[in-house]
């Protein structure tokens, strides 16, 4: 295995774009050294990214917005009060990864690009309309983060092309998110169901929504019929049922050790609900 250690994301980019073999980016590792000692993956060149400026950086954009380093670790997402008051939802989703070792390490991105349609980072960041930065050997582009997922294990980048940065929009006032998941166990497990939601009120009705779940189809999605469902609504009773059912038709899960197609069906609708309810306080001033 070769080990390189570049000092810019295009030298990064060119270095991945020229070899032949297997090839895996470090920036947390807390999947990737997980697979290589599983013997899932066995690199025949491992770029580690942590060398080059401002990967653990959180910063404020010129439009209010933040740029999140690719290896600012759990931890550092969860101490930060200003991005957690903009973003709680995001930061909670991150913070559910793992353990608390594993927070010292584990990052939005690599929970990104691991490709898991139940990983917990990536529901709030769709919902938050959120963005990347990619480099590649021919130049930068931005795409959706909602763009990157192609299914279990895969991603739409292409050879060569290294995330060089996550972008969050500018919070605005009178806006809320949150993220809630099922696992059987109080902690350290694996999605069964992931939901978020981001809203923002004008008075007391829902003006602008986003929906997206996760662990329910073959990558994270965004549901706009869900988010349609509350648009012009104050959350009452029968705006929260169609929410509930729209995010239940937007499910096409499968049945294995930890959950039903049913279960996993029924769960997205009551998360959908709660979520919804936290984004919507949130929104509104008050803590949830």
């Amino acid at each position: 295995m070769r080990y390189h250690t570049p000092t810019s994301f295009p030298d990064a980019a060119r270095l991945a774009a020229s070899t032949a073999g297997v090839t895996r980016f470090l920036a947390g590792g807390t999947d990737v050294l997980v697979q290589m000692r599983a013997g899932m993956v066995l690199p025949d060149d491992l770029i580690d990214l942590k060398k080059i400026p401002g990967v653990q950086d959180i910063a404020r954009t010129d439009d209010g917005g933040w740029r999140i380093g690719i290896a600012v670790p759990g931890a550092a997402l969860g101490a930060h009060e200003q991005l957690k008051a903009d973003w709680p939802g995001v930061v909670e989703g991150m913070e559910l990864v793992g353990s608390t070792q594993i927070q010292g390490r584990a990052t939005l991105i690599g929970n990104l690009c691991n490709g898991s349609p139940a990983a917990d980072s990536v529901p709030g960041l769709i919902a938050a309309d959120a963005s990347v930065e990619v480099t590649g050997p021919d130049g930068s582009r931005t795409l959706k983060v909602a763009e990157i997922p192609a299914g279990p294990g895969k991603t739409h980048l292409k050879k060569g092309e290294v995330i060089s940065a996550l972008l969050l929009p500018p919070r605005g006032a009178h806006g809320g998110d949150a993220y809630l998941r099922f696992i059987p166990r109080t902690e350290m497990d694996i999605a069964v169901v992931g939901c978020a939601i981001n809203l923002r009120l004008e008075g007391d009705t829902i003006t602008e929504a986003h929906v997206a779940l996760g662990a329910v189809a073959p990558k994270v999605i965004s549901v706009p019929a869900a988010a349609e469902a509350i648009l012009g609504t104050t959350l009452d009773d029968a705006a929260l049922e169609a929410l509930a059912t729209a995010a239940r038709a937007a499910c096409t899960p499968i049945t294995d050790k930890r959950g039903t197609v049913e279960f996993r069906t029924d769960v997205a609708g009551v998360l959908a609900k709660r979520a919804a309810r936290i984004a919507y306080t949130r929104a509104k001033g008050a803590s949830a």
